[in-house]
């Protein structure tokens, strides 16, 4: 049996490297990153999300959150407890989608970019779970 290619022909094996896996890891983790390093260098603007969506106290809040996505994000590129890091950022996700992303409640045109966010982002949970089952699986199988 031949090993497994991609449609160009490119065995996968040659593209499973650490440096592959850290640049697909480092890209989910994108978003999180950014988001932390903004509220850090803007917390009084991470206070007025915070306030927005009815999350009081804001800078508790607001904190909590600058922790998870930084935290989190560290985990999983680190591969220290990477499932724990990628099962928070997915919980995450999804809770602040169905909080921010209330595309049902909208009116167009609105609703369009409301529903293209909601799908975004259940997409990127996915992806993290994913990453949380293969590390797991990883752990178990090694």
């Amino acid at each position: 049996m031949s090993p497994p290619t991609t449609q160009d022909g490119t065995r996968i094996s040659s593209i499973n490297t650490p440096f592959i896996r850290g640049l697909m890891l480092a890209a989910i983790c994108a978003a999180y990153i950014q988001g932390g390093l903004v509220k850090v260098l803007d917390f009084n603007g991470a206070m007025a999300e915070m306030t927005h969506f009815g999350l009081q106290p804001a800078a508790l809040f607001a904190s909590l959150v600058i922790v998870l996505e930084l935290g989190a994000s560290a985990l999983i590129l680190t591969g220290f407890y990477r499932w724990l890091g990628a099962l928070a950022l997915a919980g995450f996700t999804l809770a602040a989608t169905l909080m921010a992303n209330r595309f049902w409640e909208m009116s167009s045109p609105e609703r369009f970019t409301g529903m293209n966010g909601f799908f975004e982002h259940i997409g990127l949970a996915g992806a993290l779970l994913l990453v949380a089952l293969y590390d797991l699986k990883e752990h178990n199988d090694g």
